[in-house]
């Protein structure tokens, strides 16, 4: 549940309704999503974190697939469901089907196993180390 108010779109003024109107135009949804009415509390706020979404999201030298698996394996990580969702969505939208989606997560099991127990053993690296 979550803990403050939504600002829904039909009490959206300003800057805010703003962002709104061009978070609905370029995820191409007729709504906005909950994560950015809770951020609307502080419009500027709200603003430089729409901002920094369309940076990181868009058009890079890493094509958008790529991003939403990686949004997806650091949310599950993270024990994000919100997040988890929203980027396991945007996936199959793209055409990603259920084995892809499973191949995905059992990479994401297989090395947030392997971490552990590097980490809890405090195994020194000595690969991707160059030597100074």
């Amino acid at each position: 549940m979550t803990t403050v108010t939504l600002i829904d779109e039909q009490n959206a003024t300003g800057e805010v309704a703003q962002v709104y109107a061009e978070i609905r135009s370029i995820f191409g949804l007729s709504f906005v999503p909950n994560m950015f009415k809770v951020m609307a509390h502080n419009p500027s706020y709200l603003k430089a974190s729409w901002e920094r979404v369309k940076v990181v999201m868009g058009p890079g030298l890493i094509d958008r697939k790529t991003k939403e698996m990686i949004a997806v394996a650091v949310s599950a990580v993270n024990g994000c469901d919100y997040c988890v969702s929203a980027h396991t969505a945007a996936l199959k939208g793209m055409g990603c089907g259920d084995a892809e989606l499973v191949e995905l997560m059992s990479v994401v099991d297989l090395f947030s196993g392997f971490n552990k127990l590097l980490e809890g053993l405090q195994v020194t690296p000595d690969l991707g180390v160059s030597a100074l």
